[in-house]
């Protein structure tokens, strides 16, 4: 019989007062048990709608039901058939718009917590199955991956599998793209970020890192100098958004990008230990309402700033970020200052000293559907704040489209594509993820990925 709880079985959290003082990871996973009457939840559905939601297309119900009779092993090897990373993905994806928010068990109370069984499984594999990843055959084909992200490991994995002889070429001094230099370790640990690569290299996937391709090598040479047979472009969206506006070349002013990158790759919240410092004061305004705002926002809090505020110029119901994010981030005291936007950013000797917003209100819907922020004259007013985190967005390196002559973007500076094939403007090169999109998802990536992989066999397998 199914469990008909209309309530997902409750995941233990630190405490917020806790959590604050320390980097270690929010929420502590299910319990075997706990995991069994989670996915005892399911109906199994033959229409299978969660499936349909997933950019990936995980067996959900298949891997669901292995878990409600105990067999994890096999829950694994199911979840694995489509996605090599399970344990990042039951932590950071979207799980509440894609395959939970198709879940039927969601119409009259909570839907299966999908995610929340993705991790479990993924976490007990790590821990309790010692198995030894089979290095497929090689077919003798050799497939170029640039950069080493979500998108690029997914397309390196599924090609591996295959028997492509696969390179990545990144161009820091660790794999993982956004997992390693832009979620923090308090959502998503590195340690395990670093085992779950592994799952792909371990493939015989080849890494060659500190390699900026546009730079060190140019896509032209991939093919001519190093016999490649196709290229697979996956190189993120690292170029910081900003809003050109007064003040925002004083001391104090960061980009999340590099905010978030000095904490989490380099380390800085380990400073002197970890030679990379990282400024903070004692009140952190952090511009934007995506994930990323709520990261830096987190981040800031657990490095001793006393007050932290979100400044976004629509209301709570526009935020973007994820709603589990809001909740975390309103238990951690962060200050939400809504309905406000930047226009000057205020400094004495070089350094901030304050931030003049303008109050807004909110007029009728956009093109994306949201209501238009609208300024109201005279309502300027001063923060005071001495550090300002700008986390508004991110586009592409324009370097490697200004090195490899024939690829299209956009205005925006993304790569045009073929959306069902991933195929550039230019032969035998494909691409995916944030260089394609801007800044998106981790799975949504990883989606990009999988497809690439897919058109790169079929073209060279004829």
């Amino acid at each position: 019989m199914p469990n008909m709880s209309k309530e997902k079985v409750k995941m233990k959290e630190q405490d917020p007062l806790l959590r604050i003082k320390n980097f270690d990871e929010v929420t502590c996973g299910y319990t075997l048990e706990e995991a069994m009457e989670e996915a005892g939840r399911c109906l199994q559905c033959k229409t299978r709608p969660c499936v349909g939601g997933c950019p990936v297309s995980v067996p959900i119900p298949e891997f669901i039901k292995e878990v409600s009779e105990g067999n994890i092993e096999e829950a694994y090897n199911i979840i694995a058939t489509e996605n090599r990373l399970p344990a990042i993905c039951g932590r950071v994806c979207p799980q509440e718009s894609q395959c939970e928010g198709k879940c039927v068990r969601g119409r009259k109370g909570e839907p299966v917590a999908i995610g929340r069984l993705e991790r479990f499984v993924a976490d007990y594999y790590m821990k309790n199955i010692k198995k030894e990843v089979e290095k497929p055959e090689s077919n003798n084909k050799k497939v170029a991956v640039v950069g080493g992200g979500p998108a690029s490991l997914t397309c390196a994995a599924d090609l591996a599998k295959k028997g492509y002889e696969v390179t990545m070429y990144e161009a820091l001094h660790q794999l993982g793209g956004v997992l390693m230099y832009g979620i923090p370790e308090f959502r998503l640990p590195k340690g395990l970020v670093q085992r779950e690569l592994k799952s792909v290299t371990d493939l015989g996937v080849k890494v060659e890192k500190n390699v900026i391709v546009g730079k060190s090598i140019t896509i032209g040479e991939l093919f001519e100098e190093e016999g490649f047979q196709a290229v697979f472009v996956g190189s993120g969206a690292g170029l910081p958004r900003f809003m050109n506006i007064e003040g925002e070349n004083l001391n104090g002013v960061y980009s999340a990008n590099e905010f978030l990158t000095r904490v989490n790759l380099m380390k800085a919240y380990d400073f002197p230990n970890s030679p990379t410092p990282v400024r903070i004061g004692e009140k952190v305004a952090v511009i934007g309402g995506g994930n990323v705002a709520m990261d830096a926002a987190r981040t800031a809090k657990r490095l001793g700033a006393k007050e932290v505020k979100i400044v976004y110029r629509r209301s709570k119901e526009e935020l973007p970020a994820r709603v589990e994010e809001v909740h975390h981030a309103e238990e951690e005291q962060i200050i939400f200052d809504l309905l406000k936007n930047p226009v000057e950013i205020i400094g004495e000797d070089g350094h901030v000293t304050g931030m003049k917003c303008i109050k807004m209100e909110l007029g009728e819907p956009d093109e994306s559907g949201r209501r238009r922020p609208q300024p109201i004259e005279g309502s300027e007013e001063i923060m005071d704040v001495d550090i300002v985190v700008v986390a508004i967005g991110q586009t592409p390196n324009p370097l490697l489209r200004d090195t490899t002559d024939g690829l299209d973007v956009n205005k925006r500076g993304c790569i045009v594509v073929n959306e069902d094939t991933m195929e550039t403007t230019l032969e035998n090169v494909y691409a995916g993820g944030d260089a394609v999109t801007g800044a998106a998802t981790v799975i949504l990536a990883m989606g990009a990925g999988k497809k690439a992989a897919k058109a790169i066999h079929e073209k060279l397998s004829k």
